[in-house]
């Protein structure tokens, strides 16, 4: 039997009437702090699950075991409660997120480990070890998957067919979730029709590859809790449960990318004049009285002493550049920020941090103004077809090349594990 790239799963949902109060945002993008607040006075937010610690001491460490332990309490009570409660036959999910204008409509389903294993589900991004480990932990303390990989595929006329029908009936779940600069509505509709469940699986499966585009760590932790659950199991047939992780897969002309911009600590060492002429060198510099958002490729805004200028790369990369070598932001990093500004590995070097494009040139402004930091960069948002040029070739991108918005909800599906 061929292991399918993408099938159905029962999943663990809230009641309809209790989802708006279950709803949450992504684990990764709000800190303990943050969840704190969102989920106070609200018992039944899926933050109680995903930031456990929440519900522990102010200062405990995140990745304490009781963190863990007290997630998976959360969820067994919740569970119990009749808050969340499982499908009675697998089915995928019509999952809509707006933000503003825009608009993207995906299918929630469960990817299958050995495709992501054999890279039919290809990836992008390095992981960090002690992210994976934080959620290896998670994963098996609730005994789901409850963070959802956001992949992207090709547009799929089977899918697009099922996805129309399912949008013209009113959707089981309508929530609007706050956020720092956007909100965001999320309507999730339930495909439990063994006709539409076979065009999807069908559709996928005929897929060559999807694509990650967010979610490395949940995918790479996943395929770790599979091995390990494997060894274990008796029954292991390569199609248990523990054998798919949680997706939401988007047709790649549905999705947008935010720019994702840098901020560095200080000159090396550089007086202003010192550095406009280093950068001289390589870019065409031109002042400019408002903020210099890059129109196109290869170009930047740059973000220094009060002032914006527009930087042009003068001599573009050749034809035998790689698809990693072509990106902006690594244009930016080996033009600029290593050999001018000493900026080492971007991974880890503390003189540079990443500020997401949905904050907006005046959030680098204030990064530089505030007086920590000494200048700003402005990218060109990197495109989805540079992000599977870059997958296809199986390498990878720099740290902090995409930024997608909107985010997923936390809560509204999970894909338990037994």
């Amino acid at each position: 039997m061929t292991t399918p790239l993408v099938r159905p799963f029962a999943g663990l949902r809230p009641a309809p009437e209790l989802a708006s109060e279950v709803a949450a945002p992504p684990y990764d993008v709000v800190s303990s702090d943050e969840a704190r607040a969102l989920a106070e006075g609200h018992p039944l937010s899926f933050l109680h699950i995903s930031k456990p610690e929440i519900d522990l001491p102010s200062g405990t460490d995140v990745h304490a075991p009781e963190v863990y332990a007290k997630g998976a309490e959360n969820m067994e009570r919740m569970i119990a409660d009749g808050v969340i409660r499982r499908d009675g036959q697998p089915c995928y999910y019509v999952y809509r997120i707006q933000m503003g204008d825009h608009v993207q409509t995906g299918i929630v389903g469960g990817g299958s480990v050995a495709a992501y294993d054999d890279n039919r589900i290809r990836r992008h991004e390095f992981t960090r070890p002690e992210k994976e480990d934080d959620r290896v932990n998670q994963i098996e303390a609730v005994n789901a998957q409850t963070g959802p990989v956001f992949t992207v595929h090709h547009p799929d006329a089977g899918i697009d067919g099922v996805v129309n029908k399912m949008t013209q009936t009113k959707p089981v779940y309508e929530v609007d979730l706050p956020g720092t600069h956007h909100s965001t509505h999320h309507s999730l509709w339930v495909v439990d029709d063994a006709a539409d469940i076979g065009a999807i699986s069908d559709a996928f499966d005929a897929m060559d590859v999807i694509y990650i585009a967010d979610g490395h760590h949940r995918s790479a932790a996943a395929s770790r809790v599979a091995v390990s659950r494997a060894a274990k199991d008796s029954a292991s047939n390569g199609d248990q449960p523990y054998d798919y992780f949680l997706i939401v897969s988007f047709p790649t002309d549905a999705v947008q990318i935010f720019d994702y911009n840098r901020v560095v600590k200080d000159l090396n060492d550089l007086d202003r004049e010192q550095l406009l002429a280093r950068i001289g060198e390589t870019f065409d510099v031109t002042e400019s009285s408002v903020p210099a958002k890059p129109k196109g490729p290869q170009t930047f805004g740059m973000y220094l002493d009060g002032t914006w200028y527009g930087l042009s790369l003068k001599q573009p990369p050749g034809s035998d550049a790689t698809p990693v070598e072509r990106l902006d932001v690594s244009l930016l990093a080996d033009k600029l920020l290593s050999p001018v500004l000493g900026i080492g590995d971007m991974r880890t070097d503390k003189r540079i941090d990443f500020i997401g494009g949905i904050r907006g040139m005046e959030g680098l402004e204030a990064r530089v103004d505030g007086g920590d930091w000494a200048v700003a960069f402005a990218l060109y948002p990197t495109s989805i077809a540079d992000l599977i040029s870059v997958a296809d070739a199986g390498d990878v991108m720099p740290p902090k090349s995409t930024w997608f918005e909107p985010k997923l909800a936390d809560g509204l599906v999970s894909l338990a594990l037994d």
